[in-house]
């Protein structure tokens, strides 16, 4: 511990430290370390040698802010959170995660709960005037309008500020989307009802309203609870929005909690122990036991085991590897103890790479922008012009008072283009047909997500556990021996498996299950001396025989010979089976198959795609003698075999720079990247918990057939939106005119305020109608 003038370094913060001062301490090695607070002596326990030998210099523990973007305008990238100067919205993590709360929804979801507190009241005073509530009957009309100012100023003013401020942002800066929508819509509506309340004296007679028919005094009407219901649902709107966003940040999570928390170093002196993974540098040695998932990557350097690389490769069957061979963060050590030196830590392994990418991925934004907003950046300012050209046409060309006349046909155009049936058109048609899914077994993460999916044309999908059932099964039983049964055969293959959680085991011990059950024999067998041989097979004794099960590899070490066996073997291999031979002595006994099967219909999934004129590619990190084996049982002509995370990407890239709209269909964490990169991603419903939280759809079923309804179901959706939008639009370009007062000099007609805003409600029940025909819709697994 280094002394300075009569005080001690904190070896962790590098504060002095004065001894005897009652802060903590810790003894490592004989030697006592003094600290400036318990957070400091904690570290360091839990990894004296890290800290004693300039671990954190070496690890560069000064990291910079980190990185946030807008989820609207990713070209605005700043350091730590805020706001975008584009269109006004709370910035995201560029990681996908945050350790940070989310302080716009916290903010929303109060903003939201305010405005729907004071905007339910709003609603029955304002109704009150229609259906004559009693308990509302004696209060004098004038009051009832300050009430309802008082109610909707703060829904307004105070809790509706953001949604206004992004407007006056959108505006500003000549991006127009919904937020002007909002805002203008919000702003006459509110603005127009205060000054009819503050100033009735301004409108003309013949637009006043009169309560309970004639017995009371004429009024202006206002429209103080359609502000604040605008507010309130706008609100609603987004928290159920920023808490789908907040989730897409699951799969990030769900990746770095697949990473160990601990590695274990091996010290130069021979000690060893857990150290924190964040502490681990590259050249440290590390130790490897069974079961343990492997923290970085890094070279063998002593030992041999079995490594299930499923994570990466999205195979199912392990790798043998020995001193010298590189392994990678993220795999599973399943049987023998290994040293491995470190090479690539964090960020810089191939598990971190695969993080990296799926964050990437997910901030990566779709080239087709949401429909309602690329129309919204021309009608929102034609709205505007419209209103305008409407005010100036009455205030000089109108009758006495020309400037009431004005007033009223502009504030009247702004209501009736307010955005409730063009911000429903999208939402309730996705609502509908996600439920419509789910009741298939197809989630739907978000709209973006169907409406890209009726339009694909390139489809890449995984091959284990989408085509194939991702697990093995035995499929062939030879029986070589004259002596033997298929039953005695498969029986001591599982007695000698017994107890193992490799694939093959598991499948070998359920087939003998199943011979047992179907033909009510076999026997218990008893097996001793077991010995394991890691990437080859098992050897033990029966009834004082050595028997043999394994590779070929295994049955060359024991000198049985395979002469007459090893044709048939290769026959086997070429179909992309996994053979197991079972010896005893020197005496082939016979030999297990045991392949991943093909799923049920998907030949006929992959015709009706490409019938469909989509183009078909299969993705696989399996070899190519396996790849193209399944290939072509299923006429898939375009296939990738022996891909890693990064390649099954770069494979979605190219297809996209090639013009092409792609869904990626996969299961596993090997997949996630690619499902978060592609235009669509979907994730079979059996898979890892990734892969379903970055896919944009799940199939829960895990059946091909699904594909189909799940592209059948975003086709009729996108139509439906499509005609949502037009009837929202359609209502406008009639009722602007008919508001503007384009047929008061033939008919002498004007709409009011109040008409303008039931022609805008009548617009949404329109919209509602046509999204609840998605209901009827037949699905192909049906």
């Amino acid at each position: 511990m280094a002394e300075h003038s009569n005080k001690l370094i904190d070896p962790v913060c590098g504060m002095a430290v004065t001894p005897d001062s009652g802060k903590p301490t810790f003894e490592y090695k004989s030697q006592k370390y003094h600290f400036c607070c318990d957070r400091c002596q904690g570290r360091f326990a839990e990894d004296p040698w890290f800290f004693l030998n300039d671990g954190p210099a070496k690890a560069g523990a000064q990291q910079s802010d980190a990185l946030f973007t807008c989820p609207m305008d990713p070209e605005v990238v700043q350091e730590g959170p805020g706001t975008c100067g584009v269109c006004g919205m709370a910035l995201e993590p560029m990681s996908g995660v945050s350790d940070e709360p989310n302080h716009e929804l916290i903010d929303f979801t109060r903003r939201m709960i305010g405005s729907l507190l004071l905007a339910a009241p709003l609603s029955i005073v304002a109704m009150s005037r229609m259906l004559s509530l009693s308990f509302l009957s004696g209060i004098d009309e004038s009051l009832l309008r300050w009430i309802e100012l008082a109610l909707a100023t703060p829904v307004v003013l105070w809790f509706g500020w953001p949604l206004l401020k992004r407007g006056w942002t959108s505006i500003r800066s000549g991006n127009f989307n919904m937020w002007t929508l909002i805002a203008i819509g919000v702003s006459a509506a509110y603005g127009y009802s205060v000054v009819a309340t503050l100033l009735p004296g301004l409108f003309p007679q013949h637009l006043l309203s009169r309560v309970s028919g004639s017995t009371q005094a004429a009024h202006v009407p206002v429209f103080f609870e359609a502000a604040a219901v605008i507010v309130a649902l706008v609100f609603v709107g987004q928290v159920l929005e920023l808490k789908a966003r907040e989730r897409t940040g699951d799969a990030i999570r769900a990746l770095v909690n697949l990473a160990p928390e601990t590695a274990r170093r091996v010290l130069p002196d021979g000690d060893e122990y857990d150290a924190p993974l964040a502490n681990i540098l590259p050249s440290d040695l590390l130790r490897v036991r069974p079961g343990d998932r492997i923290a970085v990557d890094g070279i063998v350097t002593d030992g041999s085991s079995s490594i299930d690389e499923s994570l990466l490769s999205g195979e199912p069957l392990p790798r043998v590897v020995e001193s010298g061979d590189r392994i990678s963060a993220g795999t599973v050590n399943t049987d023998g103890t290994l040293l491995m030196r470190a090479e690539q830590v964090g960020e810089d392994t191939a598990f971190g790479r695969i993080v990296t990418m799926v964050a990437s991925a997910q901030r990566s934004r779709s080239p087709m922008q949401n429909l309602a907003d690329k129309v919204a950046a021309w009608f929102v300012p034609a709205v505007v012009a419209v209103a305008v050209l409407t005010f100036f046409i009455w205030l000089f060309f109108g009758p006495d008072p020309s400037l009431i006349y004005a007033l009223t046909a502009a504030v009247s155009v702004l209501i009736i283009a307010c955005p409730c049936a063009l911000g429903l058109a999208t939402p309730m048609s996705v609502m509908i047909a996600s439920g419509r899914g789910a009741l298939h077994g197809i989630l739907v993460r978000d709209a973006t997500a169907l409406d890209r999916l009726s339009q694909i044309n390139a489809i890449v999908l995984d091959k284990t556990g989408t085509l194939t059932e991702g697990m093995p099964v035995v499929s062939d039983v030879v029986v070589l021996d004259s002596n033997s049964s298929e039953a005695e055969v498969i029986g001591i293959a599982a007695a000698l498996e017994r107890g193992s959680e490799h694939p093959l085991a598991q499948a070998v011990i359920q087939a003998a299950a199943t011979q047992s059950a179907a033909s009510r024999t076999g026997s218990d067998y008893s097996i001793t001396g077991f010995s394991n041989h890691v990437g080859k097979g098992i050897e033990a004794t029966l009834d004082g025989d050595t028997v043999w099960l394994g590779n070929r590899a295994l049955m060359r070490q024991a000198d049985v010979d395979l002469v007459s066996v090893e044709p048939r073997v290769e026959a086997l291999e070429k179909q992309s089976k996994t053979v197991m031979i079972l010896a005893r002595e020197d005496e082939v006994l016979g030999f297990i198959g045991v392949t991943d099967p093909i799923k049920n219909g998907a030949d006929k999934v992959i015709a009706d795609l490409r019938d469909s004129g989509i183009d078909v590619h299969m993705a696989s990190g399996d070899n190519l003698l396996a790849a193209h084996s399944v290939a072509s049982q299923l006429q898939i002509e375009n296939v990738h075999a022996e891909m890693l995370p990064q390649d099954k990407l770069a494979l979605l890239k190219d297809l996209q720079q090639r013009g092409h709209v792609v869904a990626m269909v996969g299961d596993g964490i090997n997949d996630s990247p690619a499902l978060a990169q592609a235009d669509v991603g979907m994730a079979m419903g059996s898979g890892a918990d990734v892969a379903l939280e970055t896919a944009g759809i799940t199939l829960l079923h895990a059946r091909p057939d699904a594909l189909l309804s799940a592209h059948q179901l975003a086709r009729a959706t996108r139509r439906n939106i499509k005609q949502n939008l037009f009837f929202a639009f359609a209502y406008n370009l009639i009722g602007i005119p008919l508001a503007a007062g384009v047929f008061y000099p033939l008919f002498g007609w004007l709409l009011s305020p109040m008409f303008a805003a039931a022609a805008m409600a009548c617009s949404s029940v329109l919209v509602i109608a046509n999204a609840l025909r998605l209901r009827t819709l037949r699905l192909q697994t049906e």
